[in-house]
């Protein structure tokens, strides 16, 4: 697999965008890096009565547009690289949406399988007591990401309000519901990716209710198989794979039975009337479209060659590598690039964070229309600059973004 430091990947993409626009070189120095970082130490008791010392970032790439935005992951491989990329591309994203947000990004260097839900909870609210004058509605809204939960941010929540005195639930979303969470909130990642292939259907004549794959079925991956044939009115899914290992029927898998084993078994492996594959297979297969939802460089040069799919919608973040990138392009293959395809999330987010400040909630069928609205006007303008720059649509994207980021940087006298 390509192995690629995904910071110098975002300032590279800054910079293709930015030839592109004609930006000076004082603007693009100013993109290509965070506007503010912190690094925290943690001290957290543990239920053995030892203390032990986590790590923990919080990395704020752009104010330019509005309060920066983006999830806390806990995962034992964290690095700042890691986290600046991952900012700076939920600025893209946010601005690709045109949401009157920023990107930010944290995390804490741990391994939450190994922690207790006592110890998990004292993170979390070690976390927040390190960052809590650098978040807030007005500053940097987080929200879960790897191994965070719709419960990580109640506890946040709940930290930073005790810390403030004053009642913020905007502060954190993703919430429960209970709490200041929104609806709509739990299927928006993969409602906003299949959005999008919808959109990409109609523009590239591809048939929506043909077959389709799907790599990796955590909750974006779920929410797909259950909402591909309910909003594009059809749709075969015939392979799909999990850390574990893939499985395939030509004939089609029962989403919502899939779904079920899943979560009872933890697996999709050994799911009746369906064959096993390699789970690296599962990019390979001969489908209409392919939803890469699970690594990083998932698609890169040593299988780039063997993708069969007309439209790939990349719901994790960097499945395809650059390289791979312009080869999916030559074939003719169209990729819905990540930070237009599972930009569902943030926007639900953002709303979340509109309901909470007005303390006025919106119904789901409200929340799918909004959101439908979004993603498909972004999807559109995407495509808008796809063709007039002549660029495969990763670079159409980053151009809608950066430019608008650009231009907010040079109204306010930034650059």
């Amino acid at each position: 697999m390509d192995s690629y430091n995904s910071f110098h990947v975002l300032q590279q993409q800054i910079r293709e965008a930015a030839a592109l626009l004609n930006l000076d070189s004082a603007t693009v120095e100013f993109l290509s890096w965070p506007q503010r970082e912190y690094h925290f130490t943690l001290p957290v008791r543990m239920d053995d009565g030892s203390v032990q010392i986590f790590h923990g970032y919080r990395i704020q790439h752009s104010f330019a547009r509005g309060p920066a935005k983006g999830g806390i992951r806990f995962h034992p491989d964290e690095t700042a690289d890691t986290i600046r990329a991952l900012a700076g591309w939920m600025t893209w994203k946010t601005a690709v949406v045109d949401l009157p947000l920023g990107g930010g990004k944290g995390g804490v260097v741990c391994d939450p399988r190994r922690m207790s839900e006592r110890e998990l909870e004292a993170v979390s609210r070690a976390y927040v007591r390190a960052g809590a004058r650098v978040i807030g509605l007005e500053q940097d809204v987080p929200a879960p990401d790897v191994y965070t939960n719709p419960q990580t941010m109640a506890w946040m929540m709940d930290e930073y309000e005790t810390i403030h005195g004053r009642h913020q639930p905007g502060a954190f979303t993703d919430k429960p519901l209970q709490v200041g969470g929104t609806e709509g909130r739990r299927d928006a990642t993969g409602r906003g990716g299949v959005i999008a292939v919808r959109e990409a259907c109609k523009v590239y004549g591809v048939d929506p209710t043909g077959t389709f794959a799907i790599q990796g079925f955590g909750n974006a991956g779920q929410r797909v198989a259950l909402l591909h044939p309910e909003v594009l009115g059809g749709g075969r899914l015939i392979a799909v794979c999990d850390s574990r290992g893939g499985i395939f029927n030509p004939h089609g898998l029962d989403p919502k039975a899939l779904v079920t084993h899943k979560l009872r078994t933890g697996t999709v492996v050994g799911f009746p009337d369906a064959s096993p594959i390699p789970r690296d297979q599962v990019l390979e297969t001969d489908v209409d479209i392919l939803y890469p939802a699970a690594l990083e460089n998932a698609i890169n040069a040593g299988n780039v060659d063997r993708i069969k799919a007309r439209i790939v919608c990349e719901l994790a973040n960097g499945p395809t590598t650059p390289e791979a990138d312009l080869i999916l392009h030559e074939k003719g293959i169209h990729v819905i690039p990540d930070i237009v395809a599972s930009a569902g999330g943030v926007t639900v987010s953002y709303f979340e964070m509109v309901q909470d400040s007005s303390r006025f909630f919106w119904t789901e069928e409200m929340v799918h229309r909004r959101l439908d609205e979004r993603i498909a006007t972004a999807y559109h303008s995407m495509e808008k600059a796809v063709r007039e720059k002549r660029v495969h649509p990763r670079l159409g994207a980053m151009v809608v973004g950066v430019a608008r980021v650009a231009q907010a940087c040079k109204l306010r006298g930034w650059v």
